[in-house]
């Protein structure tokens, strides 16, 4: 069993920055496949980012590609999410999640672990 706890959620202003961090326990955290996803209101959860157990391998929505960056630290067992240039439609709920499988995927479904989200707001 894996449990994963974001943080670092925040109100911004427009073309502002935050980083997300994922705090991952349990499990065998640099074997794992990392994804970023968020859920606007009223909106289906969507991905936003990925990467491979050793991060060597990433991958963006197109959204947020050029503004957002993944990156983790297995000795920490953590991952992170570096958002700059933030936009009012960035605004959600992002979570974390662990996928048991090395290969990074952009589908929910294949996200077997899942953290409760922190609330991103960005104001315009």
């Amino acid at each position: 069993q894996v449990q994963l706890v974001e943080s670092g959620g925040d109100l911004v202003q427009a073309g502002g920055s935050l980083r997300l961090s994922c705090a991952a326990s349990g499990g065998s955290f640099s074997m794992y496949a990392m994804g970023w996803f968020r859920q606007a209101p009223g909106k289906e959860r969507e991905f936003v980012a990925a990467i491979s157990p050793r991060g060597r391998t990433t991958t963006y929505a197109e959204p947020v590609k050029g503004r957002f960056t993944i990156s983790r630290e297995n000795a920490k067992n953590t991952a992170f999410l570096q958002m700059t240039s933030l936009k009012p439609e960035d605004t959600a709920v992002y979570y974390c999640a662990v996928r048991t499988g090395g290969i990074v995927r952009q589908t929910a479904n294949d996200y077997a672990y899942w953290g409760q989200g922190t609330q991103v707001t960005v104001s315009s």
